[in-house]
């Protein structure tokens, strides 16, 4: 993983085919604003996707489905209403640096359509909304842009939740690929996502490669969290 990159670009609309050529590039995107990056301090950024077609639960998993069969799932064209500031309010309180004012740091003012197609993920407990994730669909791929959770129900897993239905989701419309976000080659707080299993990841060369072959990687000191749609756990 020789090559550095450090790029970004605006885009108000973006067909499904481009998203997923995006994805495969290790391209994400915060509304309009679309970046990628191979180095963040002294970490190695890794995109990472799930090959829908070998993944199967694990018993972890499927505990974690389970333990919260009794929240209400909805899916939703893709929206911002009072009840979800609210929500974000509750989920940043759990952060201690790097905290955005508002939702609209991660998704755009009109989240359904812009830059492109995505749904809202909503969990209810006894009628209150504990968690809502933003997923984005391609062609033949989709994307997790962004997700919060009450901190009250943090002992259910909530964050590992919604990747877990999003990936039934993406199988379910038949696509071929899962994109979880970024992780790091190094030991942080995002090394949950390693554990997804069928995982790849980009060698910002072009190539996806099966997580986790021909990676090593040196034990680092554990981060403090930062708020970013990564921390979900």
């Amino acid at each position: 993983m020789s090559t550095r990159l450090d790029e970004y670009f605006l885009a108000q609309a973006v067909a499904a085919e481009q998203m997923d050529a995006l994805w495969a590039e290790g391209w994400r995107h915060f509304g309009m604003y679309f970046f990628r990056y191979s180095r963040l301090q002294n970490h190695t950024v890794l995109p990472l996707r799930v090959r829908l077609a070998e993944h199967t639960f694990s018993r972890g998993q499927r505990r974690v489905l389970k333990k919260n069969a009794d929240l209400r799932l909805e899916l939703q064209r893709a929206f911002v209403n009072a009840e979800v500031e609210a929500l974000f309010e509750r989920h940043k309180t759990r952060f201690t640096h790097s905290i955005p004012e508002s939702i609209y740091n991660f998704v755009s003012r009109h989240p359904s359509h812009i830059p492109c197609r995505c749904h809202s993920l909503t969990l209810h407990h006894q009628g209150r909304l504990v968690g809502i994730s933003y997923l984005d669909e391609g062609a033949q791929a989709t994307s997790s842009v962004y997700q919060c959770f009450d901190p009250a129900y943090q002992k259910r897993s909530l964050g590992i939740l919604m990747i877990l239905h999003s990936i039934k989701l993406s199988k379910a419309w038949g696509k071929a690929f899962y994109y979880p976000g970024y992780a790091y080659k190094e030991p942080s707080e995002y090394d949950y996502k390693k554990r997804l299993g069928a995982l790849e990841y980009f060698d910002w060369k072009g190539n996806w490669l099966k997580y986790p072959a021909g990676l090593s990687a040196t034990p680092q000191p554990a981060l403090t969290k930062h708020f970013s749609d990564e921390a979900l756990e």
